[in-house]
């Protein structure tokens, strides 16, 4: 549990409680403060935040990796998707706002965002133009969850043109964005294939409609996922996990086939031998391959709600932990002990 640390501020100012890290480091360095409370700039909100995400990559930025892309210095307040109310609005920013149950990326998340109050807090800025109301029939919660990863999961799905009867390898697929995608690819007919690590991971995986699980803790299980296929390979790889993990599941694609690399959980982007995947006639794109200026990422988000309300898609939030909990949400987000989508609730 977190140690709270008040901070001296001067005489009448409005302060909040908020998840500091206060060096980069292990998930000790996280400590709850009180802060001055963030103040609407041109363009942007508070909102009061009932539930932030917690990513992979909080806590790869805490650890002190990524600082020549994200100009971070502690001490700062991570977190990248918050949802809660609308409380106020800065310049330029219509009224009708205040009030209104909103999912966003919070003003500080983001290659390049600098600032010191992200989403593990009692109140948090967005920017007004990427905040997106949360549909009747959807909680906070759930939309929380979607913020990042309903987006980019359609993102990934609508570029990959999965069509009914082929195999699809999604690895990660225990994690957030995996969860979605078996569940869209089940839709659009597929045959999935789901790697993941742990018996927790490939049950939820075949609750979801993966027909064939894979434990990539096992060795050669990239061999195993093409045997699952009657040894052509899967027409299509969505690879969630990055680094060798993804550098492996090129090799269970079939020729002529399509992957996708858009997760770095182990530890960087796929290691795609380009040269070869060429020579097999494999299409290898990463996320940012498949994304640019005209990605509409509003209706993206959208779209993903609307699944969720119609009931064709299921959020998995795997764990929640109190706002003074971080640490332990870190902690277990580092072991692999997850599933689904982490939450700290406010």
């Amino acid at each position: 549990m977190l140690v709270h640390e008040p901070i001296e501020q001067e005489a009448m100012e409005d302060v909040m409680r908020a998840v500091q890290a206060t060096e980069f480091g292990g998930p000790e360095v996280l400590a709850v403060r009180e802060v001055p409370e963030p103040v609407a700039g041109p363009g942007e909100v508070v909102v009061d935040v009932s539930a932030a995400d917690v990513m992979f990559l909080d806590t790869q930025l805490r650890s002190g990796w990524g600082t020549e892309f994200f100009e971070l210095e502690p001490p700062y307040v991570p977190g990248g998707a918050i949802g809660g109310v609308v409380s106020a609005v800065g310049a330029g920013v219509e009224e009708s706002w205040l009030g209104k149950r909103v999912a966003t990326a919070t003003a500080a998340s983001g290659i390049g965002g600098g600032r010191p109050i992200g989403g593990y807090a009692e109140k948090a800025l967005a920017k007004a133009d990427t905040l997106v109301v949360v549909a009747d029939g959807l909680s906070v919660l759930q939309a929380v969850a979607l913020a990042h990863d309903g987006k980019t999961a359609l993102a990934v799905f609508d570029r990959a043109e999965i069509k009914p009867g082929e195999w699809v390898l999604i690895t990660a697929a225990g994690g957030g964005l995996g969860t979605l995608l078996i569940q869209f690819a089940r839709a659009a007919g597929a045959h999935v294939i789901a790697a993941a690590r742990g018996t927790a991971k490939l049950e939820l995986a075949t609750r979801l409609g993966a027909e064939v699980v894979v434990d990539y803790s096992e060795p050669d299980w990239q061999a195993t996922a093409r045997a699952a296929t009657g040894g052509t390979g899967a027409n299509v790889v969505l690879d969630g996990a990055g680094g060798a993990l993804g550098g492996a599941a090129v090799q269970a694609a079939a020729d002529g086939g399509r992957f996708i690399g858009y997760g770095a959980a182990a530890g960087g982007f796929a290691e795609v031998d380009q040269a070869d995947a060429a020579a097999r006639g494999i299409s290898a794109l990463g996320l940012f391959d498949i994304t640019g200026d005209s990605t509409d990422w509003h209706a993206l988000a959208q779209r993903a709600q609307s699944a969720v309300v119609a009931g064709n898609v299921e959020v998995v939030i795997g764990q929640t932990f109190p706002l003074e909990a971080a640490d332990r949400a870190h902690a277990a987000i580092a072991s692999r002990a997850t599933v689904g989508r982490t939450l700290l609730t406010v």
